[in-house]
């Protein structure tokens, strides 16, 4: 079966703030999330388009469908599409938004598909498709926190996707693990995902750890990481000194 992704060479750049580094042959494109983008060589071009470009002929209507599903979890309408126009091979890289590690993946040695945290996509090969997924329990996933909605990366090429401080693999064969919500990176197929209630009442309002967490079971991989984003921007507004106002007169 020929391959349905562009087929880009990449470099991962630095240890705690992180950057990929992707290199296009001519003609040759790497789609990303708005803003992603740090540099870029001559002879790149951008242009930011309403979908990710793996089904040109599914017409606006189709697009601006996918795209509605983006903008309902709080992503952008759109999705910069990077190609090179050249003749020979040049590179963009793209930043991850907060400290932490960049994970490559090739959806070929995963089942063609990733499923990921909505806010860790980064960027993927032309080809790869892009969509929104919600857990299967609408009971418990209002109540879930960032672990509610997710994104399926589809194709046969590269994706990058990013995790806040330290990315953890873990490989499940049968067991079960929970998770909090918020620090579920990624899974492939084979996994059952769901949110479930943590513990007792006391423990969800006494405990510190959140009210649900993700629990995760089956066979295939998952990716976790030790601080998400959410948790790091928390405990810098603990943290932050308060500032008194009072008027004079």
């Amino acid at each position: 079966m020929p391959s349905i992704c562009h087929e880009v060479d990449y470099e991962i750049i630095g240890n705690s703030m992180q950057l990929v580094e992707v290199e296009l042959d001519p003609q040759e494109t790497v789609i990303a999330e708005a803003g992603a983008m740090s540099y870029m060589e001559q002879d790149i071009s951008f242009e930011a388009k309403m979908g990710d470009g793996s089904e040109p002929e599914s017409g606006f209507f189709g697009k601006l469908l996918g795209a509605g599903k983006r903008v309902l979890t709080g992503e952008s309408l759109f999705m910069t599409h990077f190609s090179n126009e050249g003749h020979t091979k040049r590179k963009v890289a793209f930043a991850a938004p907060n400290p932490g590690t960049i994970l490559a993946i090739d959806l070929s040695e995963h089942g063609n598909e990733l499923v990921c945290q909505k806010d860790s996509f980064l960027a993927a090969a032309l080809g790869t498709q892009v969509s929104m997924t919600f857990n299967r329990k609408l009971g418990a996933g209002f109540f879930g926190g960032e672990g509610f909605i997710l994104q399926s990366l589809k194709g046969d090429g590269m994706a990058f996707i990013h995790a806040g401080g330290t990315l953890i693999k873990k490989e499940l064969k049968g067991e079960t693990l929970r998770v909090d919500t918020g620090c579920l990176v990624g899974f492939t197929p084979g996994i059952d995902y769901d949110i479930q209630r943590a513990g007792s009442l006391k423990s969800m309002f006494l405990g510190g750890e959140g009210l649900f967490l993700a629990t995760l079971s089956g066979h295939g991989t998952v990716w976790l990481q030790s601080l998400p984003f959410s948790r790091m921007a928390d405990r810098i507004l603990a943290q932050a000194p308060s500032t008194i106002h009072s008027e004079k007169g």
